[in-house]
């Protein structure tokens, strides 16, 4: 079989090629024979139909499967002559019969040759961050403030206490949505309302009504009321004062240390914090690794694995709305919203594998057994997690690319001008100080 290759783009092409009539008529008439040991046709026991009968019952779809079989081989074949790297699903179109053969074009694209710029070059920046007693410390102020406890006071709201409220919020006398709301509660001077619903609350006791203005900011999220003053009417019908519990005994054992010892927990919590802390280093040196890597290596995209992504992802997003509550069919997904995360995603695997590939980078058995340990120590039972994971390859696949990327990231940093970045506990928890 012959095949002629168009180059139609940088990553497009047409593969025409021809099938001999006879090798289509061949595998036609094996594969009747075949259908009519078996063919059930009326008027005759199974397997005794005349071939003539076979051929007019399912002729026509023996015809199309050898068809499509012989054209995917056939294209199989000529890709593999031609070392072609298929990017997608190609698109077939057949020719009119010329002769003795069957012609057919197939339009497809073509994986780019990746090509990865110069490393030594480019300034990665290498996030590093030591646990101390302070970071302990705040870790443990920041548990005990979650279990807050908040008690009736009989006392004007201060910053911090839980106040219940009923409100009625109205733009020129008319009451608008979202902007009543009976029995809510909220936190007093901890930003959760804006600032002037927050500066009226404050002061006030249980029982107290105020009338007053509120300008909603242009850009506020609510685009019926941004920019415009509403008046509100609240009533206060609880005030709560917070109390915080002490660092003792009692307190450690509701954090599961059995015999309440306070250096058990600053051990527990140290042990904690450092793998939540290494965790975002990690995350924050892989984010700045990756985007090193795709600065220095542009590419052009095929545009089938560019829609693929896409579609994956819209299917993600649509899971995750359901496992929200939410019915994905009312929701609009529009393709473009997802191209850019896309195309970032489909470069990444491109120029990851490349990387790999060209220095060895493959993952190693005890790289992935010390991933899984990781993942397995934050559990009651770390043993029976290493099991879990062990017990099928499949779901070993995710620790292996974890594994993976770590070592891309290693030879990076080691290629590159890294510079260690100093980060603030704050800063990389994402917590204000």
């Amino acid at each position: 079989m012959q095949a002629q290759l168009e180059t139609l783009g940088q990553l497009e092409r047409r593969l025409d090629f021809a099938i001999p009539s006879a090798d289509i008529e061949t595998a036609v008439d094996a594969r009747l024979k075949r259908v009519a040991r078996t063919a059930r046709i009326q008027g005759f026991r199974p397997g005794k139909a005349p071939m003539k009968i076979v051929a007019a019952n399912y002729g026509l779809q023996v015809r199309e499967e050898v068809l499509g079989e012989q054209v995917q081989t056939a294209f199989a074949s000529a890709v593999q002559d031609q070392k072609l790297r298929v990017a997608g699903f190609p698109r077939f179109e057949g020719k009119p019969a010329e002769g003795d053969a069957f012609k057919f074009s197939a339009t497809f694209e073509i994986y780019p040759e990746v090509v990865v710029g110069d490393l030594t070059a480019v300034e990665v920046e290498r996030p590093v961050l030591s646990v101390t007693d302070a970071e302990v410390d705040k870790t443990i102020e920041i548990l005990r403030k979650q279990r807050t406890r908040f008690d009736r006071v009989e006392r004007a709201a201060e910053k911090g206490d839980r106040v219940i409220v009923d409100f009625k919020g109205t733009i020129d006398g008319v009451a608008f949505a979202g902007g009543s709301s009976e029995n809510y509660a909220f936190l007093a001077g901890e930003g959760q309302m804006l600032p002037e619903f927050d500066s009226a609350v404050v002061g006030m006791k249980e029982g107290d009504t105020k009338t007053f203005d509120l300008a909603f900011p242009a850009d506020y999220q609510g685009k019926d009321v941004a920019g415009k003053t509403a008046q509100f009417e609240v009533t206060v019908k609880n005030v709560a004062g917070p109390t915080m519990p002490e660092l003792d005994a009692a307190f450690a054992k509701t954090l599961g240390v059995e015999d309440g010892s306070i250096d058990a927990l600053r051990a527990e919590i140290r042990k904690n914090v450092e793998r939540e802390v290494k965790r975002r280093l990690t995350a924050r040196g892989k984010e700045a690794v990756m985007q090193a890597l795709l600065d220095v290596s542009p590419l052009e995209l095929p545009r089938a694995l560019v829609g693929q992504e896409i579609g994956r992802l819209i299917e993600n997003a649509r899971q995750e709305m359901q496992q929200r509550g939410f019915d994905p069919k009312e929701m609009p997904f529009p393709p473009e919203l997802f191209e850019e995360q896309a195309k970032r995603r489909v470069s990444l695997g491109l120029i990851l594998a490349e990387v790999v590939r060209a220095n060895n980078l493959q993952a190693k058995p005890e790289q992935i057994q010390t991933i899984v340990a990781e993942f397995a120590e934050s559990y009651e039972h770390p043993e029976e997690v290493v099991k879990w994971y062990y017990a099928s390859s499949d779901r070993l696949e995710g620790p292996e690319a974890l594994a993976l990327e770590d070592n891309v990231v290693e030879f990076v940093y080691s290629k590159a001008k890294t510079v260690e970045k100093q980060l603030a506990f704050d800063e990389l928890m994402g917590q204000q100080a």
